[in-house]
């Protein structure tokens, strides 16, 4: 399969997936919207990444190009492309589904547990547990779009996964994560600095490498699912 990825800042990759796509015979091309925020034709591509970064859904007025990419999403949801979100691309695909995205009473950033709903181990046809510690770096949240469904909440947000239909998903947070990943986050985002109850300092989030595996299964069993 054919998998396009729209990368906002050179430090949010692809992560674990960039292995598991390999490993699969996916072939892979990529908008870096900080060289060249140039998206692909329909016909080029059979399915959509939509990775994380520190702007917001609004911000139009900072970002010429994401107007542009808002119309590429809605243009992949009507060509009925599989669209995955990250984080800011999970926000970004909500927003274009007609949902609202605002700010969040906590900003998540760190290792946190959520809670998964048992309507996520049939969406992926797999038992997934109902609780497990993934990580998180985020400020704004998303509603879910009328016809989609919420899979997973935390104590801080309670909209963290939601589905639309058999091909699309949005996930609040980072299950592609690895440690290179996430230490490349905390050298070029400073959000740490704004501690809050669900904001963790940064060695602590260095320190905490146990649930890697986990969120490496979990997001291999989401491209699984959609991509075979």
């Amino acid at each position: 399969m054919r998998v396009h990825y729209i990368q906002h800042v050179p430090f949010e990759g692809l992560g674990s997936m960039e292995t598991w796509l390999k490993q699969h015979g996916h072939s892979m091309t990529c908008t870096k919207i900080w060289e060249a925020p140039a998206f692909p034709a329909a016909g080029d591509y059979d399915a959509l990444i939509i990775m994380g970064g520190p702007m917001g859904v609004y911000d139009d007025h900072l970002y010429q190009w994401l107007p542009d990419e808002k119309n590429f999403i809605f243009d992949a949801i009507h060509a009925e492309k599989t669209i995955i979100g990250i984080c800011l691309g999970a926000q970004l695909l909500a927003c274009v589904l007609g949902a609202t995205v605002y700010t969040n009473k906590h900003k998540e950033i760190g290792w946190f547990p959520i809670n998964i709903l048992p309507s996520l181990s049939a969406w992926l046809g797999t038992d997934l547990p109902k609780e497990m510690t993934v990580f998180h770096w985020h400020g704004d949240k998303f509603d879910i779009p009328y016809g989609g469904e919420n899979h997973a909440f935390s104590q801080g947000c309670n909209h963290q996964l939601f589905t639309f239909g058999d091909k699309m998903i949005g996930l609040q947070f980072h299950l592609e994560a690895t440690p290179g990943t996430v230490a490349s986050m905390l050298q070029n985002d400073d959000s740490t600095v704004f501690m809050g109850e669900y904001v963790q300092d940064q060695q602590t989030i260095l320190q905490d490498t146990a649930h890697f595996k986990s969120g490496v299964e979990l997001i291999e069993s989401v491209l699984s699912r959609l991509l075979g």
